[in-house]
């Protein structure tokens, strides 16, 4: 099971660094034929610069993956990212939800699940 988790958090963490690189500079081109709804909502993130926060906690996330240190907090970052972009798939570009998006929460539990104890304090009843 440690070599899954390493393997999946190298892959996790390789994912979210380059999508992240991807939202400061645009190396990835756009795929043709985008819906309007999402052509919509991508010209407004970037427009209103919301895509530099998004970009800067994948990349910050990535680069904390990938160097294995801080790894709870780079997956309880990702957690949050993980569910905003289900959501955009599931509401908005339902034919893009596989392979990437699950494969993306599929890797995440695969790294959360071995140090899910780093969070027995957050998920108890009282503090």
């Amino acid at each position: 099971m440690k070599i899954v988790a390493l393997i999946a958090r190298i892959l996790l963490g390789l994912i979210f660094f380059v999508f992240g690189l991807n939202g400061f500079l645009q190396f990835i081109p756009v795929p043709p034929g985008l819906p309007p709804n999402v052509a919509t909502f991508t010209g407004l993130m970037m427009s209103t610069h919301y895509i530099y926060l998004t970009a800067g906690v994948q990349v910050i996330s990535g680069a904390l993956l990938l160097i294995g240190r801080y790894v709870p907090l780079a997956i309880v970052m990702l957690a949050a990212m993980i569910v905003n972009i289900l959501t955009f798939h599931i509401t908005m570009f339902p034919q893009t939800l596989f392979p990437m998006p699950i494969l993306v929460l599929v890797l995440w539990f695969l790294v959360a699940w071995p140090i899910r104890a780093n969070f027995a304090g957050i998920l108890a009843p009282k503090a």
